[in-house]
């Protein structure tokens, strides 16, 4: 591995380098005025880790459209939701139903390593397209949900109950 000194770099050559990692947020972070709290020390932690999503304003109105209250699915906005978060740099399906999870765990829960070798009793394999990773979430919500009528499981717990089950009862390492 070479060091600086054996590539020998001019001064300009150095000063004329652009720095593109995480632009929107590196930006922000560099002009912080504020006294530190918790949510700073985050955005530092997802800047690190590269992990920072940051969504547009349509799909952020798209999620708020979700009825915190509802029972009931609406598929259709489920999937124009998911298209745009997977459209997002640095969101998977994971990660797009954690959100959703979120919003509201009556009718949306985690798609996970674990919860989902539960229900299937394989391995989680992610679609490439995201049109298919849209059917594989609607239909994992379906096969949830029937596990959970049939073992009288809250849904809106339902990933974190199976979460800790799984860890319980499968020694086997995830492959994550």
């Amino acid at each position: 591995m070479k060091n600086i000194h054996e590539h020998n770099p001019s001064t300009e050559a150095l000063l004329n380098l652009e720095y593109k990692f995480q632009p929107e947020l590196t930006e922000k972070l560099d002009h912080v005025k504020s006294d530190f709290n918790q949510e700073l020390i985050n955005e530092i932690v997802l800047w690190k880790t590269n992990r920072y999503a940051e969504l547009d304003n349509e799909t952020l109105n798209l999620i708020n459209k979700i009825d915190r209250k509802s029972e009931i699915i609406d598929s259709d906005l489920t999937g124009e939701i998911l298209m745009h978060l997977l459209k997002t740099k640095g969101i998977r399906l994971p990660m797009a139903s954690t959100i959703l999870r979120f919003r509201n765990p009556k009718i949306y829960q985690i798609i996970d390593q674990r919860v989902y070798r539960m229900i299937y009793g394989t391995e989680l394999k992610l679609k490439t397209n995201i049109n298919d990773n849209i059917i594989q979430y609607l239909d994992y919500l379906t096969a949830l949900r029937n596990v959970c009528n049939v073992y009288q499981i809250p849904f809106s717990e339902s990933d974190r109950i199976l979460y800790e089950y799984d860890k319980r009862m499968n020694l086997e390492k995830i492959k994550y």
